[in-house]
């Protein structure tokens, strides 16, 4: 019974992160959705010029300079005004921030979910359990040696996040065609990997 709860829990906060991911990808908000993506374009960019260190000290820098300005703006407006409004982050000091051991619980339960079938999944390629799809997993490491040879992590990590944000709207707009080339893709790459596994002994009988 409290597995099936556990469970169930763990589908409502999968459900939630997934619909807000959806929102934001696909700017429906545009306003919320502008601010993230620009927010993250600044970091990738920031980053590529300076040092995590220097980017996190730089960014804390900037947080304690607009803080302090307004506390002190604010305590000068009350002394001309000579009005007593306390401190202007009260609301927010006062703010309840702490995680519950209920609210742990659930991101380490959902954390654990995802490593073990991440693990599962690489198990499976590894130890050669179907063949075709470790020859394939090979050959998707021998391709990734070479973007690894034109691209660093970051550069990837930038082009990964302007791909999140801008091709499922394009998608959108543009589906009926995509779907065409895709499935011409698709079929085509199914031929190869039967040509394949007609050719590697074991391979057929072994997929099915």
């Amino acid at each position: 019974m409290q597995a099936t709860a556990d469970s169930t829990k763990m589908d409502c906060v999968w459900s939630n992160w997934k619909s807000q991911a959806i929102d934001l990808l696909y700017w429906r908000d545009i306003k919320q959705t502008g601010i993230v993506f620009g927010s993250f374009l600044l970091l990738l960019f920031s980053l590529t010029q300076f040092s995590v260190v220097s980017v996190v000290a730089y960014l804390a820098l900037a947080a304690l300079s607009a803080t302090i300005s307004f506390r002190i703006y604010k305590s000068v407006l009350q002394a001309v005004q000579k009005t007593d409004e306390g401190h202007p982050f009260k609301a927010y000091l006062e703010l309840e921030i702490t995680l519950s051991q209920e609210q742990i619980q659930k991101y380490t339960d959902c954390l654990q979910f995802y490593v073990n079938s991440t693990l599962k999944e690489l198990r499976r390629p590894f130890l050669v359990q179907d063949l075709v799809d470790s020859l394939k997993f090979a050959v998707l490491m021998w391709l990734l040696t070479y973007v690894g040879a034109l691209f660093n992590g970051l550069t990837l990590l930038l082009m990964a996040v302007v791909s999140m944000f801008t091709l499922p709207v394009v998608y959108v707009k543009h589906q009926a065609q995509i779907d065409q080339y895709l499935g011409l893709v698709r079929t085509h790459i199914n031929a190869v990997v039967a040509k394949i596994q007609a050719k590697i002994p074991g391979a057929k009988r072994h997929a099915e």
